[in-house]
Order: structure tokens, then sequence, then C-alpha cells
């Protein structure tokens, strides 16, 4: 496969630039919390336990070997067991982990009873860690929160854990309560699409560690939740989402800086400049923004600017504007389905060596089209003078930086059935 090669320092120095002149200072957000001084680990669900990378980056933040780490199975249905699991990948990393007995089944204690029990919350205050182990978000939630919607005593431990300079982490539904609104319990994301989103039914009130003016999904990339995370994001008002996907995280320090870690990466959402048409009916955006952070890649949440990982600015940079740019993807990008495992990083990163500076994806009911017409949405991604992107093979495969990759969604009808085979098993048009 062939690239055009590394860019010259010059180069790459302009296209630094352009990434800082085209973040603008975030507005302050009244539902941020105070100032924090510890750090966020936010792992977007299906971590390997063998996965070393986790484990020893939550101790380090914690403060190294023997650091006391509080673990909360209180999302899960099998607390002790899954609560086990992660306590033990903990304690390999050099961690005094400890089980916190704050569940909705198999503990001695309720859980009102356990977040407002002094000795319990005294072991989570003086813990330089705390760790949410996934299942369901609205467990962790119905928890930490009296019916009134006040913190509870152990809540308040938790803060202090966080503003003391500890660390907090999460996986899956640990990672969903991290910013102020979460996903309480959606439907698909295609219905989501359709649908919208209730507060109170899809989505509810998070915990809030993470700046208040960005939300955060989980599973994002492999299960297509980006497009639900949009939805969510417009009907609240949040200019600025991240999604970080499965076996992936990211690490947030000063309440700001992210790098991201494990296999894969995240996608950052940028609705700053989107505008929606209410005459359309349903779900639609036009001008939002993604950009896709690759492993070791930095990102500062204020000013909104990527450092790439090292090995990226060492190899190539992909800028369309750059005279010396010459694609080698000389066909056209459609995805029948956008909501696809991994479809969005594929596609960004093809778009950005693809001869064309548009693709578009679809999103639709396959099974129902099968039968007769369906609503659906056209995702119509466009490389414009704003992208770019740093590309690698360090880590064996295609792996992308991309920067502000426009997206414009609209409804639109899927005219079925889509098929018909005739009585020789082929497939026949259905259409004239």
């Amino acid at each position: 496969m062939w690239r055009w090669k590394s860019a010259s320092l010059a180069v790459l120095g302009s296209l630094l630039m352009t990434s800082v002149a085209l973040a603008v200072e975030a507005e302050p957000d009244e539902a941020t919390p105070a100032v924090a001084h510890g750090s966020l680990v936010i792992l977007g669900g299906s971590e390997r336990f063998d996965h070393r990378e986790y484990w020893e980056q939550i101790v380090e933040l914690a403060g190294g070997p023997g650091s006391r780490i509080a673990v909360f199975p209180t999302a899960s249905g099998d607390p002790v067991k899954k609560g086990g699991w992660v306590i033990s990948a903990l304690n390999k990393a050099g961690a005094d982990a400890f089980l916190v007995p704050v569940a909705w089944r198999k503990m001695p204690l309720s859980p009102q009873a356990a977040v407002a029990d002094p000795e319990l919350v005294e072991q989570v205050r003086e813990a330089t860690g705390v760790f949410l182990i996934g299942g369901g978000q609205d467990k962790i939630v119905k928890a930490l929160y009296t019916p009134e919607g006040q913190n509870t005593p152990m809540l308040d431990a938790v803060w202090e854990v966080y503003r003391k300079g500890g660390v907090i982490a999460g996986t899956s539904a640990g990672a969903a309560v991290m910013s102020r609104i979460m996903f309480r319990n959606a439907d698909s994301v295609l219905d989501t699409l359709l649908h919208g989103v209730r507060f109170g039914k899809e989505i509810d009130r998070g915990l809030g560690f993470l700046d208040g003016d960005w939300f955060v999904d989980q599973h994002c990339l492999v299960r297509g939740r980006f497009a639900r995370a949009l939805v969510a994001m417009h009907d609240q008002g949040f200019k600025y989402g991240i999604g970080v996907d499965e076996n992936s995280g990211i690490i947030v320090r000063n309440g700001k800086d992210i790098e991201v870690i494990g296999y894969k990466g995240a996608l950052v959402m940028d609705l700053s400049r989107a505008e929606h048409d209410p005459k359309l009916g349903r779900f639609n955006l036009k001008n939002a923004r993604l950009t896709y952070l690759d492993r070791g890649d930095r990102y500062d949440l204020k000013t909104r600017q990527v450092t790439p990982a090292d090995d990226k600015v060492d190899d190539e940079v992909l800028d369309p504007k750059s005279p010396d740019f010459d694609p080698h993807v000389k066909r056209k990008l459609f995805f029948n389905d956008i909501l696809g495992n991994m479809t969005v990083p594929d596609l960004m990163g093809k778009l950005m060596e693809n001869v064309d500076g548009v693709a578009i994806g679809l999103a639709f009911d396959g099974i129902e089209a099968r039968q007769h017409s369906v609503d659906g949405f056209e995702f119509k991604f466009t490389r414009d003078n704003e992208s770019f992107a740093w590309y690698t093979e360090s880590y064996g495969g295609d792996d992308y930086t991309v920067l502000n990759i426009r997206v414009d969604i609209r409804p639109i009808r899927i005219t079925g059935p889509l098929y018909d085979v005739d009585e020789d098993h082929r497939a026949v048009s259905t259409k004239p």
C-alpha cells in the first residue's frame, strides 16, 4: 500500500498551529463541580484482565504499590464474583484493593444502609482510588444519591478521594456515570435516532466527575453508539462529547488533559457549530464534527488541541491541502450500515486518503426493509479545509488520528423491499 511519506517539519508545525487555531476556549458550565485535583480513568468496557496497562495506570495514579483502592460492584448482578475479578487485577498490579459492599444483591446490608454506614464511608474516604465496575449504571446512581437527589455520605467520600488527588476509575456502566448526564436505559441506537431521548427514561443524571461541558458514552465504536450520543448531546445542549471504545480507555488528568490508552481509541464529538432543523420532524444535524483519537494520542478538553502519539509525529501526516497529497483510495465510499462494528473510524481513515472528500453511510432496519419501506438516516461525512490526520503502522495495522471530519445527518426513507430472490436463489432487483 503506497502512501505519500513524512511531511516536512514546516508542514507539521503548520498543522499543529491549525489545530490550536481551531480550538476555542470552552465556556464554564454552572453544573460543573468544584475543581478537582485527581484523575479519571474511563474505560469503554470489555477490558482484558491480562492487559496490564489499565491496572498499572490506575495503581500508579492512586499512589503506587500498596495503594488502597475501593472497588464498587454496585452496577453488577453478580457483585462478589465480578468485584473479585477487578480486585485481583488491581492487586496483581500492586494495589491493596478492597470490596465496598454497596450492591443490590448478595450483600449483608441494603445499598441504602451501606452508603450511610460510618465505617464503610470512612474506609472509602481514606482510600486513594475508587473503581466502579460495569453492569447497569442506573444502579450506581440509585445507590449513591438519596431519593431526593442529594449526595449520600458514600458519594461525598468518593468525591473527597478525587478532590484530594486520588483516581476515580470506571468501566462500561462505571464510565457512563462520569458525566453529569448519562444514558440510563436506552433502546437500540437506531430507535434512539428515530424516537429521541427523555430525561428520567433513556437518559438521567450521572455523577458528574468529568467537565460539565462534556458527555460520555461507552462501547462507543463497536456498537455504533456515537450516533445515540449525538442525539443525547443535542437534546441536553452538550457542545462536546467523547465516546470510548471497548478494551480502550482515556486518562483525564487535571480535569482536562486526556491520554488514550488500550487497544483502540475514542471519538470526540463536537456540536459547537452544529445546526438543527426542527421542520424535518426527526433527528438531524448539520456541521457536527468528529475527531478520532488513537492510542497514545493526547487531547485538551479546554482548548480542544490534539497532540498525536510520538510515533505518528515521526511518521506520516495526511493533509489533503498539501501539494504533495496523492490519495491511494480511488473509489467512492459508501457504507450500508454506519452503526456497524468500527465502521466510523474505518470510514474516517479511508476518507483522509481518498480521491473523493465525501463518504456516505446509512442507518436503517435491514430486516424490516427486506419486507417494506422504512425510515432511516443518511450520514454524510465530508473532509474539508479543517480536516487532517496522522497515520502510522507502528502497531502492526492501519492506525489513524483524524481531526475534524464534518458530519451532516438527515432523515431519509428507504424504499422496500430492498431485494427479492428468484427460483434459482439469485438476488434480483425489486426496482424497474
